[in-house]
């Protein structure tokens, strides 16, 4: 009986008022039981107007890459930009991927697309996946690419149904 109290509770404490919903109380032996319905928040990321929304269902480093991936969406490519400073009047491929990441928390320094494919770790992620070779990165992030390759007029667009020849990455968790 403690258990399943117990359970309830961490549920409860765990979930937001936007998740949860009260179906049914019971009392019990002096207990109060408290049943919930979970819903998971949307997450469907869609482009509008050369920017991405960003769904408060996301988890929060994926709302960060986001929200700083809007922020240069629309700059100039500059080849090398980024790379000297996450602040520039424009950014190439690896210093727009570095950037997002960044404002995440995930990187301390830019990185070059070839340290980019060795970054983070191997396969897809479930949000982040970091598409990268010797000459050239882009990101898909919840369902949305990010790539300064065909970016007019934003690094935001719909994803590539051929990724060969680049190494797939993804920050740990994500």
């Amino acid at each position: 009986m403690t258990r399943l109290l117990t359970v309830v509770l961490a549920s409860l404490v765990c979930a937001t008022p936007a998740q949860a919903r009260v179906f049914e109380t019971t009392k019990l032996g002096g207990a109060l039981y408290v049943e919930i319905e979970t819903k998971p928040l949307p997450k469907k990321v869609y482009i509008k107007e050369g920017r991405v929304n960003v769904p408060k269902g996301l988890p929060y480093k994926v709302r960060r890459i986001l929200q700083a991936g809007n922020k240069i969406a629309s700059t100039p490519y500059l080849w090398g930009g980024g790379h000297g400073s996450f602040s520039s009047s424009g950014y190439d491929c690896s210093g727009s991927v570095s950037y997002a990441l960044h404002g995440a928390g995930l990187l301390d320094t830019p990185k070059d697309s070839g340290s980019l494919a060795g970054w983070g770790e191997s396969g897809k992620g479930e949000y982040v996946s970091i598409y990268a070779n010797s000459g050239h990165v882009y990101m898909e992030v919840a369902g949305v690419r990010f790539d300064t390759s065909g970016a007019s007029p934003s690094r935001w667009q719909t994803p590539r149904d051929d990724n060969s020849g680049y190494t797939v990455r993804h920050p740990d968790g994500l």
